[in-house]
């Protein structure tokens, strides 16, 4: 044939070729029929009269047509049938995939005696019981079963799952938490208190009003259109991210804000707010700063002690006049340096005092005096006395007598030596004594500390134990597993993180257990007081590098006179904006979030929280369930 046409059942083009065969007899025209069916060939008769040729060819035309027909109308009603399925089908797709996972879940569950009904073991908290016997009174009713579905309790030794319901405003707060390991069953959850200590160290160490409000602003945006369904898909894992913790970036934001206005710091430059307490005009009136002598000192002193020079403390936050001043770093050092020390102190404390109610509430009132006594006692006989004599004196000593204010730092080292100094004066009466009668309580309260429990626990071994409390969820699946914590032993895991003495311990094992959380606790006071000096040591890098990015960046574009400083602001600016939000705002705020982070981990979570459980993974039908 002069044209290729399609195979019918390959789909490909090819070349065919027409041949005609003469024969005589039978048998050979049955040989050729085999052979030509072997090769795939369509016979023909060929008719001898010329009338009954074109016969046999008007016949083929037209069965060709009918072909055409039909399989054109076939293409048209397959394509309508295939239209309707692609309105109905993500429909579809959705019932196949919640019946693949309903079923999935019904082949864990076991059958009864009569292998007639069903019988599944699950957990289940209480608040919620009753709407599932509802929903299975419900199911029983619609399927028309004869028997009817009904719940159960049964006892169990098993550690309950933790259920701990968020909304949206929590859930990214109680993420920062299970990061670190899942509460166990009734434990004291840090989320609720995180939500403002985690964004207010965070501002600590990011304070900037201007800064502050650009990640202010950020959040507000992503909150006010959180339903809009563009910024919900996103592909990007990055940004999801973002997304998912707005309402952190919002408080660390505003938190981020009000520590600025403290620092009296925006984008690096000091804000008047209220006129500075400072004045240079009343040092000027009582000292003799002639025209030559303000020629020759570029600097001027300012002394607090001249009368009208130093008019009070300023009303919020760090007066403006320091952000002129050359000995304004380290001003900031030694104010920043305290805080730090300050808040890191009372951090840590509120992480031992809520160990009390673990305590109490897992009916171990025995820990109460042996655990938290001496380790509040610990903490408090020395670093809490170190905070007491930051604030004694900042108090008792002023600019008149300041030159002769002792220092803390070598008082604090005496105080361990139990020695004196003759040449650092005592900031009140009888302090040597009182030192030594703290570092005396503190030392006493280790040996407590180490043997306290495990004598206890071994003492009353053989005494009834006392049962687990119980709350709030109830046994109605069993065979899942305990997730592991960054500190939790085998021992924390297999009873919950805090249930009573468990039976068949090893005095050994109880007494190791203890001592490394008696040397855990006591060395880690030391080293997570001096962690918490990262908050002074990041708030001076972020207020520097704001000031070197306005000194070699912003500023050169005012140097520029008439005209020629309008034009070059444009490029500067656009210059400055984009390496503060990418070096200060992404980068410097990664970095202070992750230091947070930290700080709330380890030297505040490991306080009182165990994090052995794991989490209630209740049926949803959600994306990954069927996954």
């Amino acid at each position: 044939m002069p044209e290729p046409m399609e195979d019918l059942a390959t789909g490909e083009s090819i070349t065919w070729v027409i041949f005609l065969i003469s024969y005589w007899g039978e048998q050979i025209g049955q040989k050729i029929r085999k052979i030509s069916d072997c090769f795939h060939c369509q016979l023909y008769a060929y008719p001898e009269s010329e009338a009954s040729r074109t016969e046999a060819i008007t016949r083929l035309h037209g069965q060709i047509q009918e072909l055409s027909v039909t399989l054109e109308e076939t293409e048209k009603y397959l394509a309508e049938v295939l239209d309707k399925v692609a309105q109905v089908l993500p429909t579809w797709r959705v019932q196949v995939q919640k019946m693949k996972a309903i079923y999935l879940v019904l082949n864990q569950c076991s059958f009864d005696v009569t292998k007639k009904c069903l019988i599944a073991e699950v957990w289940c908290p209480v608040r919620d019981l009753t709407q599932v016997q509802d929903a299975l009174r419900q199911g029983s009713y619609q399927s028309g079963s004869s028997v009817e579905c009904f719940v159960q309790r049964v006892p169990t030794s098993e550690s309950p799952p933790t259920l701990i319901r968020t909304n949206k405003f929590t859930a990214g707060f109680q993420s920062i938490v299970d990061a670190y390991g899942v509460a166990s069953y009734q434990e004291v959850n840090p989320a609720p208190y995180a939500i403002i200590t985690f964004p207010f160290i965070f501002a600590i160490m990011f304070g900037d009003v201007g800064h502050g409000l650009l990640m202010f602003l950020f959040a507000l945006w992503m909150v006010l259109y959180e339903d809009s369904p563009r910024l919900r898909q996103g592909t990007n894992e990055i940004w999801l991210t973002f997304f998912e913790g707005r309402y952190l970036i919002l408080l660390m934001g505003a938190f981020s804000i009000y520590t600025g206005f403290i620092y009296n710091e925006c984008f690096s430059k000091a804000t008047v707010i209220f006129p500075s307490a400072w004045s240079v005009a009343t040092m000027a009136n009582h000292s003799s700063w002639s025209s030559a002598y303000l020629a020759t000192h570029p600097s001027l002193t300012l002394d607090p002690n001249v009368t009208g020079v130093f008019q009070g403390p300023y009303p919020f936050g760090i007066d403006p006049i320091w952000s002129l001043a050359t000995n304004h770093l380290n001003f900031l050092n030694s104010f920043k340096m305290k805080m730090s020390v300050v808040l890191g102190i009372v951090h840590m404390g509120f992480g031992v005092v809520l160990g009390v109610f673990n305590h109490v509430h897992f009916q171990q009132r025995h820990r109460l005096v042996l655990e938290f006594l001496p380790e509040i006692i610990f903490l408090l006989a020395l670093f809490g006395y170190l905070v007491f004599l930051i604030f004694y004196k900042w108090i008792k000593f002023s600019a008149a007598d300041s030159m002769v204010a002792p220092s803390i730092l070598i008082h604090f080292i005496d105080m361990f030596l139990f020695t004196s100094n003759a040449e650092n004066l005592p900031l009140y009466p009888g302090q040597v004594p009182v030192q030594m009668v703290l570092v005396v309580l503190a030392l006493a309260s280790v040996p407590v500390l180490l043997l306290g429990t495990p004598l206890y626990r071994w003492c009353w071994q053989g005494a009834p134990r006392t049962p687990l409390a119980t709350g709030e969820q109830e046994p109605l699946l069993e065979g899942q597993e305990a997730g592991n914590s960054v500190n939790a032993t085998m021992e924390d895991v297999e009873s919950g993180g805090h249930s009573p003495d468990a039976k068949h311990l090893d005095f050994a094992e109880i007494f190791m257990h203890q001592a490394i959380h008696t040397i855990e606790y006591c060395l880690g006071c030391v080293s997570n007081t001096a962690s918490y000096l990262r908050l002074w040591a990041l708030s001076l890098a972020h207020a520097q590098l704001s000031e070197v990015l306005w000194t070699m960046v912003m500023r050169n574009g005012f140097v520029g006179l008439s005209y020629v400083g309008g034009v070059v602001l444009v490029p500067v600016f656009a210059a400055f904006a984009v390496l503060t939000v990418a070096i200060l705002l992404v980068m410097e705020g990664l970095s202070a979030f992750l230091h947070a982070l930290r700080l709330h981990w380890v030297e505040f979570q490991n306080k009182f929280y165990v994090g052995a459980g794991y989490k209630l993974c209740p049926f949803a039908f959600t994306s990954d369930t069927w996954e």
